[in-house]
């Protein structure tokens, strides 16, 4: 990434993080376009996975998650591996939370396998805890927000 991209990146992430989603949509929104469809896979892929929860609705949401896999399946090397299952969790969530079980059952247990490739640090487990609350949600056809 360059530095440029990855300072406006992160400053867009805490701004949404502080509440102001507004903005934040609209910077991340702005570099995606200046990054476009031909653009580096991981610049790509790091906006969408980030636009994705700044949405008002889930369907933008699932649209900025799949424009999130799509990229990081273009990167085609060992980055993609720390992507991989979070991005799977928040498909599976979504399309949970859309009432689309089956798709989201076929997310969840991507993420599943793919978790243990994560080390066992705080992300680590945070995306496990995640696979295990979407995974109790869906079992009761819940399409509750976590």
């Amino acid at each position: 990434m360059t530095a440029d991209t990855l300072e406006r990146l992160t400053e867009a992430v805490k701004a949404g993080r502080a509440g102001a989603k507004g903005p934040a949509r609209a910077a991340l929104q702005e570099l995606w376009t200046e990054v476009g469809a031909a653009g580096d896979p991981l610049h790509r892929a790091s906006i969408a996975h980030y636009l994705a929860d700044l949405q008002e609705s889930v369907a933008d949401e699932l649209m900025w998650d799949q424009r999130a896999l799509a990229a990081v399946a273009d990167l085609g090397d060992e980055r993609a591996h720390a992507f991989l299952p979070s991005l799977h969790l928040n498909l599976a969530d979504a399309h949970r939370r859309l009432g689309e079980r089956a798709p989201a059952e076929q997310h969840l247990a991507e993420a599943a396998s793919l978790a243990g490739t994560l080390s066992g640090d705080e992300y680590g487990a945070l995306i496990r805890t995640g696979i295990d609350n979407v995974g109790k949600l869906l079992a009761v056809g819940s399409t509750a927000p976590l």
